[in-house]
């Protein structure tokens, strides 16, 4: 089993397109180049049309997603501001971190992990706070929420949407929706490999920025000028990583972003139903499950003798090449978690991955 047979399933870094692959041997351009700006004025282009955006201010921030919601939050927020946050998950627990370091009040709003966070809570928790966040995808649950709602009735307040694992994947609207910053990343169904976080904010959320964010890499005062044509120095970007991003972005709207986005609801309904045909329970609540991660309780009665879940996606690894995330937080041992994302939301990978659950559960 070589390295190039691995099915990348798990919830992390999915099969990037070979686009994006074959981007990243380019010869090297420097990061001030001509040549190497306009590449990235059309890689934001590109941005704005899988992110469904007109924001002037949407870029790729040097880093992966958790770089993307710590320049979403720390731009935000200052000591005193308030933020409402949704939590049905680690990335909710992490929003809620990052916000708690920046001095700001947080006000959690809970929900069970596998059921999406109300809108109604969240517009209920504080008459007026300066940002409400939630995690629209919520990667180690697989649940969404919807947060077309929040964003019609968010009044003054700024709404934050973590989107890392649905953008080109289950259908992101940032105008439409209201949003006012959202942040995603590249290794999940834009189909590029990690590095980078797609981030956008409206000119509402550019006209709060804070003055001195608590982030002198991550201040968009000193980097949002470069990004919207008044060039000036501030890091050596990733030119590789930009290369990549830029073809799978290219990747997806030559295929056309509904018709990406309805490839992955179909794979991710078949995954789904597979799985409950082989008597699997699925964790996510129905009705807001993401067709690009699904969620499984491990069947800890049916684990071959002598193997622990953990076992059992090792073997997936060695046996198929086949990679399956598990659980987190709380829900370490107790779930799978496997990624349908990008290159990899193909049906003869579906069909593959069920095979082999299938023949190793009952071995």
């Amino acid at each position: 089993m070589t390295l190039s047979d691995r099915i990348l399933m798990g919830p992390g870094p999915c099969n990037p397109y070979p686009e994006a692959i074959a981007a990243m041997s380019r010869p090297m351009l420097g990061h001030l180049d001509p040549e190497f700006i306009a590449l990235l004025d059309e890689t934001n282009e590109r941005l704005r049309a899988v992110m469904r955006t007109a924001n002037p201010l949407t870029f790729p921030v040097s880093g992966t997603g958790s770089a993307g919601m710590e320049a979403a939050v720390v731009n935000a927020l200052e000591p005193g501001d308030i933020i409402v946050v949704g939590v049905n998950g680690v990335f909710g627990g992490r929003l809620c971190d990052v916000a708690d370091r920046c001095g700001a009040t947080v006000i959690r709003v809970d929900a069970p992990w596998g059921s999406p966070v109300p809108a109604e809570a969240l517009l209920e928790a504080h008459p007026n706070p300066k940002v409400i966040a939630v995690v629209q995808a919520e990667t180690s649950t697989g649940v969404r929420t919807d947060v077309a709602d929040i964003g019609a009735n968010k009044g003054e307040a700024l709404l934050l949407i973590d989107c890392v694992t649905s953008v080109a994947g289950s259908g992101v609207d940032i105008d439409d929706w209201g949003v006012d910053i959202a942040y995603s990343g590249t290794q999940k169904c834009l189909g590029a490999p990690p590095g980078l976080a797609p981030l956008t904010l409206s000119p509402q959320a550019i006209d709060q920025i804070v003055a001195r964010p608590q982030s002198w890499y991550l201040d968009l005062n000193m980097i949002a000028g470069y990004v919207t044509g008044a060039r000036a120095y501030h890091h050596t970007a990733p030119i590789s990583m930009i290369f990549s991003l830029h073809a799978a972005l290219g990747a997806v709207l030559e295929e056309g972003l509904e018709a990406a986005e309805a490839r992955h609801h179909r794979c991710g309904e078949m995954l789904q139903a597979g799985l409950e045909k082989l008597g699997l329970e699925l964790f996510a609540q129905e009705g807001f499950r993401l067709p690009q991660l699904t969620s499984v309780l491990v069947p800890k009665n049916r684990l071959p003798p002598g193997m622990t879940e953990a076992d059992v996606r090792s073997e997936l690894m060695r046996r198929y090449g086949i990679e399956v995330g598990g659980g987190l937080g709380e829900y370490a041992g107790k779930l799978w978690r496997i990624g349908c994302m990008g290159h990899t939301a193909r049906e003869r990978n579906v069909s593959l991955v069920l095979g082999a659950i299938d023949e190793l559960l009952a071995s």
